[in-house]
């Protein structure tokens, strides 16, 4: 986006708004002779726009900057819209009524059970006629078609590209190591009593490691909220507990039970059920996927070429 252009967004979202019927009528751009009301931004945005409320206090920085964030993006995609539909009609080209038509029947059918009373209220309440939404429903289809007419459908990505991507992203087709975790805790205390749950946590290791089933001694002893559950923690990865109790239950093997840990006023006894080490899946299972992905991201960027073009040769101009 050129400075010029960013700036003045930056104003027009920026700057304070003397009434709300201004802000419905106002300008926010206009392309090729077509305006982009304040209003189209507005019910773009409006979802987005209330996660960020719900994430940041309103009128903070944090909060200003990600709705001037979304309200750009928004803009710019309404432009590129724009653009389309002009192209659209400046070919000449036509979409049927029936193809409308259809649109809406399945909508009626698939959000409303079929039934097209239930649908005309819904829109009566969000304001609209059945004529602006067959409008709105015709130009997503009108955009839809020349954005496939427009990148071509015939894009082949060369199998180095594909191991290539392979290659640098293993970590993205690597099933973590994990290990199926029991946990005894006991509470350590002060003076002579923290030296006897010491002891206590050493004798019951000593049990279990002479065969004692860990779990029933969990269930015996344990004072965590998984006494209940034997101490079964289930499937864990490297990222589930403290750097501490993760480096003593890696270091286990499947039926080995750590020494008493003793960390932040606790005594810790860990027991490895069983243990799946990291795999690599190889590149023949995970080829179709990585190609689908690289043809997404060629017929993206054959989408914004083509966008381009059209921004190049248009007279667009932002308030």
């Amino acid at each position: 986006m050129r400075p010029a252009l960013f700036f003045a967004l930056l104003l027009l979202f920026a700057r304070p708004v003397p009434a709300a019927e201004d802000v419905l009528d106002a300008m926010a751009a206009v392309v090729n002779g077509d305006v982009i009301t304040f209003s189209q931004v507005r019910d773009v945005v409006e979802d987005r726009v209330k996660s960020v409320r719900s994430q940041y206090p309103k009128g903070g920085k944090e909060y200003f900057d990600k709705v001037t964030q979304i309200r750009l993006e928004a803009l710019n995609d309404l432009i590129d819209r724009q653009l389309i539909l002009q192209e659209f009609e400046k070919n000449k080209f036509v979409i049927p009524d029936y193809i409308v038509d259809e649109q809406v029947q399945g909508i009626i059918r698939q959000d409303f059970g079929g039934d097209r009373s239930a649908f005309l209220r819904t829109l009566e309440a969000q304001g609209y006629t059945l004529e602006k939404f067959r409008k709105n429903e015709k130009e997503k289809i009108i955009v839809q078609a020349m954005r496939q007419k427009n990148v071509p459908d015939n894009l082949i990505i060369p199998p180095r590209k594909i191991e290539e991507y392979y290659e640098k992203n293993r970590a993205e087709f690597t099933t973590q190591e994990s290990l199926h975790l029991r946990m005894l805790v006991l509470k350590k205390e002060s003076g002579n009593v923290a030296e006897s749950s010491e002891k206590m946590a050493e004798e019951i290791r000593e049990k279990i490691a002479g065969g004692a089933d860990f779990g029933k001694m969990a269930e015996m002893y344990s004072e965590d909220a998984s006494q209940g559950a034997q101490g079964d923690w289930g499937w864990i990865d490297r990222h589930t507990l403290n750097e501490a109790l993760t480096k003593a239950a890696f270091a286990l093997k499947p039926g080995q039970v750590s020494k008493p840990l003793v960390i932040e006023g606790n005594i810790y006894l860990l027991y490895c059920q069983e243990k799946k080490n990291a795999i690599v899946k190889p590149l023949k299972e995970v080829r179709d996927d990585i190609e689908k992905k690289l043809l997404q991201e060629e017929r993206q960027v054959q989408m914004q070429k083509w966008i381009a073009t059209l921004r190049k040769k248009a007279f667009i101009k932002i308030y």
